[in-house]
């Protein structure tokens, strides 16, 4: 990325993660040899990249464009202070990224928790202020609102819908294709259909966003990758920041970044129906107050 006065910002890492998935081999290839190490990488020659990577110097400057870097120097400089940004953040120790096999449990508990913390607060500082604002506007002004999500990003859609629903909102979710497809086919103008897909390529997602949008519903998508199919078929895009490991896969990684952006979109919409919100919550809490323990004698 380059900032509006030409200079590179330290988000190099972030935009790489988000489009390594939609990159031809060749851009990969080098991807992977930078996110492996980016203080590495900031300290060779674009000769010494193209080498490591098996690929071109042409291939190395096509992957600058690609992320809006005007050459292989800003690039440089941009992994160098992005590098020494993030090895400041974990003190100096090297965390975040994969597990080996004689790694200790404290590696493990430093390299696991450094990603989680690296996860969400790479969401909070790239995400678009914009499309977010418009789709807490979309959310709050809805007639109703479905959520799609299949496998693990059906564990985020259900925590948006129970947030959503507790307030006060129609919100329903889907992790069955037909049920999805059925539920999108009935939307209309007013309502809003919300994909949620970590890779953005699961087709269940990505035909019932189309779906909905075909019947006038808005659309909006919560992803990390930014050209996935998902992507390009939304009115309003949401994209988080997510770290792989060897263990973490995507769906896994992906989770806790999405949840970030979930917890933020709904204390926003809440914020906005603040007195609904407030007498919603209170009358749900009374609801289930009877099904809880009061002392705690009773746990004896």
């Amino acid at each position: 990325m380059i900032a509006t006065n030409g200079a590179p910002t330290t988000e190099i890492l972030v935009s790489l993660r988000s489009l390594a998935p939609t990159l031809v081999p060749s851009l990969q290839r080098v991807a992977a040899r930078i996110l492996e190490d980016p203080g590495g990488v900031a300290a060779q020659t674009i000769s010494e990249l193209a080498r490591a990577a098996d690929t071109s110097e042409s291939s190395v400057l096509r992957l600058c464009r690609q992320l809006h870097v005007a050459g292989y120097r800003d690039l440089r400089v941009a992994l160098a202070a992005e590098s020494g940004r993030e090895r400041a953040l974990s003190d100096n120790r090297q965390v975040g990224g994969d597990i080996g096999r004689t790694d200790d449990l404290e590696s493990i508990i430093d390299s696991v928790t450094f990603a989680d913390r690296q996860a969400i607060a790479d969401t909070a500082r790239t995400i678009d202020r914009e499309a977010l604002a418009r789709a807490i506007a979309l959310v709050v002004g809805a007639r109703r609102i479905d959520i799609v999500g299949v496998g693990a990003s059906a564990v985020v859609a259900l925590d948006l819908q129970q947030k959503l629903h507790r307030i006060g909102l129609i919100a329903f979710t889907w992790s069955d294709t037909h049920a999805a497809l059925t539920a999108a086919a009935l939307l209309g103008s007013g309502d809003v259909m919300i994909g949620i897909s970590h890779t953005g390529v699961t087709r269940d997602t990505e035909e019932a966003i189309v779906e909905a949008g075909r019947h006038g519903a808005k659309t909006i998508a919560l992803t990390s990758v930014s050209r996935s199919p998902l992507a390009r078929r939304v009115d309003v895009l949401l994209v988080t920041a997510a770290r792989e490991t060897t263990f973490r896969s995507g769906a896994t990684s992906s989770r806790i970044a999405a949840l970030s952006v979930v917890d933020v979109l709904f204390v926003a919409v809440a914020q906005q129906r603040y007195d609904a919100t407030v007498s919603a919550l209170e009358a749900t809490r009374r609801a289930v107050i009877p099904r809880r323990f009061e002392q705690a004698e009773d746990l004896s």
